[in-house]
């Protein structure tokens, strides 16, 4: 067998073939929405990269035969170890032909690479993003991934469990709601939400695109306090609050974007955005010129489902139904709006109150991913 070798990009030629490797794993994967190519090399960029603000990576490709047969990158993000006192690789971008040695020696290079630079663990995947596609797909191959959710082939979870990585925390669920039947239940949990808005005088109220940096800032004072709850919660930082939601302003209806107010105060937030992986599917991630005529015609397209990442309510406020308000306003927008189902993702199965909030309106579990963590 001709020999493995592993070598660090090290030009942008390199890094474009790194890049796009992964149009060889998943190129007859009808499940796959390609990532857009120029979002991904800016991404990779130190220059241009978010994750280089506060950390430094390297990328990977093994070859053999002279032909490229995986990818991996690793990374230190030094302000997270910082905040936490710990001494962690991230890697990611953990791509592999089906052939376990290239896999592993992929996996060897990391735990070498993190070694050399006097850490302790290695943890992902993660593509230099903590909010976008991260984990292995461990569960849900019937459907495709809605926005900001990853694709795996289905051989990686072995190769990283053989290796020895362990579950870094609870499986992330992405949750599904059909709204073109069982609207009876939802009636329910609607005529539910209104008693509650009559009691508690609670407010819902649309999102003020021409102040979207104020309320950004809303939506901070908000986050931390929600979140705090979580298994391994690390704080928000304003500036990455911003640079998260910035590429979602031309996508976003304000009408999908709710905020909950307490006569006045802003106590919770919802927001929804049209699930455009129904798009990025069909545009081949932008690589070619010829692609953004495809992109031309398909942006015109409806999409028939939308998104929900996040569902904030400040624990004071846990155990009003401000939550079930928000899920009931939502769902009567989305439905006058014409959506046919709903896309509810990714929370963890160990958080205490999202999962449960799902299933109470009806939503159903239809993807699973995992993130992984190795002791070395």
């Amino acid at each position: 067998m001709e020999t493995l070798d592993i070598r660090r990009v090290s030009n942008r030629r390199e890094l474009r073939l790194f890049a796009t490797f992964p149009w060889k794993i998943y190129r007859d994967d009808p499940l796959w929405v390609p990532p857009l190519l120029p979002d991904r090399m800016k991404a990779l960029n130190p220059d241009t990269g978010p994750f280089f603000k506060h950390g430094t990576a390297e990328c990977f490709i093994a070859w053999r035969a002279g032909r490229p047969v995986g990818t991996i990158c690793t990374a230190i993000d030094h302000k997270a170890n910082q905040a936490v006192n710990k001494k962690e690789c991230v890697f990611g971008f953990y791509e592999s032909i089906e052939d376990e040695e290239v896999g592993r020696s992929l996996l060897d290079h990391a735990s070498m690479w993190a070694k050399q630079h006097d850490l302790n663990s290695l943890y992902g995947p993660f593509n230099l993003d903590y909010e976008d596609a991260y984990g292995v797909l461990v569960g849900g191959r019937e459907r495709q991934p809605a926005i900001m959710c990853g694709h795996t082939a289905d051989y990686y979870q072995g190769y990283i469990e053989n290796y020895g990585f362990k579950p870094a925390r609870g499986q992330n669920l992405a949750f599904a709601r059909d709204l073109t039947s069982g609207l009876k239940d939802l009636q329910e949990i609607i005529q539910y939400a209104d008693r509650v808005r009559e009691r508690k005088k609670f407010t819902i109220r649309s999102a003020d695109m021409a102040h979207w940096k104020d309320e950004v800032n809303l939506v901070y004072e908000l986050i931390n306090p929600c979140l705090q709850h979580l298994p391994g919660f690390e704080p928000w930082q304003p500036e990455a609050l911003q640079e998260l939601m910035a590429p979602f302003v031309e996508l976003a209806d304000p009408e999908l974007i709710l905020f909950a107010e307490d006569h006045g105060k802003t106590v919770g937030f919802f927001p929804a955005i049209p699930n455009m992986n129904e798009i990025l599917a069909h545009l081949n991630g932008l690589r070619y010129p010829w692609d953004y005529l495809k992109a031309a015609w398909y942006s015109r397209q409806k999409v028939k489902s939308a998104s929900i990442k996040s569902v904030l309510v400040l624990p004071e406020y846990w155990g009003t139904g401000i939550a079930i308000l928000l899920f009931a306003e939502m769902a009567k927008r989305l439905i006058a709006a014409g959506y046919e189902w709903v896309d509810l993702s990714i929370t963890s199965d160990d958080n205490p109150r999202t999962p449960a909030l799902a299933e109470r309106i009806g939503a159903k579990v239809y993807k699973r991913y995992q993130v992984y963590r190795l002791a070395l």
